[in-house]
């Protein structure tokens, strides 16, 4: 039940018709792990404590360097050296603070990955390499916990919601082999954008009052300033959720 201070607090919200008192409700309840607290984690955090998701727990292995702050907005120049899962605890607390803020400064792996998500109702991809998104795949599939995937590239980004037993997976849609050697381009309000996109999805996952885009990744691109959606299939022969795994 929400108190009199959260009814005011979410009352724009509360408006839409297929968020309501309901959906609000269920956000409370609900908990996300964000995977990576970098460019896109910065931004889809806040914005998941703003629309007040219950719990969020950060996941980040990694300290802030004066590299970040071109996109990383909940650091700043004091902030440079400490650890990214801490500092972004402190500051979404003081944004909002009636949710539960959960910091885990540790590196993803394949030994730790479905650990991670006991208790979790949703994982949000905030990750910059995808041997650890992999990982976090992979567990997902396995707890059939739904997990919203970003990516970005210089001026251009993606979003895919992935609903296990529903829609492909992320080893369906990208080879295992994906990698990238030296730092991402990057401008900051890319990571903004799609990050945004990506708790859109979230929300209309978590409160089930409206549908999601699942099965489809959304692509935009800053260049020209276009959206485009692209149908996907999933690999009856992916090694994480084909036919064999079902």
């Amino acid at each position: 039940m929400l108190t009199a201070d959260e009814l005011t607090r979410y009352s724009r919200q509360l408006l839409i018709p297929e968020v309501g008192l309901e959906g609000q409700e269920r956000l409370k309840n609900s908990r996300v792990l964000l995977a990576g607290v970098g460019g896109l984690g910065c931004s889809s955090s806040q914005f998941l404590a703003c629309a007040g998701v219950g719990s969020i727990t950060l996941v980040d292995r990694d300290t802030v360097a004066l590299s970040d702050l071109n996109r990383q907005v909940l650091y700043g120049q004091d902030d440079i050296g400490k650890k990214k899962v801490e500092v972004a605890a402190v500051r979404l607390s003081r944004l909002n603070p009636g949710v539960e803020i959960h910091s885990r400064f540790v590196e993803i792996s394949e030994g730790n990955a479905s650990q991670l998500l006991v208790g979790i109702d949703l994982v949000m991809d905030g990750l910059d390499n995808f041997p650890a998104r992999f990982c976090m795949n992979s567990a997902c599939v396995e707890r059939k916990i739904p997990y919203v995937y970003g990516g970005i590239a210089g001026l251009k980004g993606a979003v895919a919601a992935i609903v296990p037993g529903k829609t492909p997976c992320l080893a369906c849609i990208y080879p295992r082999t994906r990698t990238h050697e030296g730092p991402h381009p990057v401008l900051g309000s890319v990571p903004a954008i799609i990050a945004n996109l990506q708790v859109l999805e979230a929300i209309k996952i978590l409160t089930g009052r409206y549908d999601s885009s699942a099965g489809r990744m959304v692509f935009f691109d800053g260049s020209e300033m276009t959206f485009s959606r692209l149908e996907l299939k999933r690999n009856e022969n992916c090694k994480v959720c084909g036919k064999e795994k079902r």
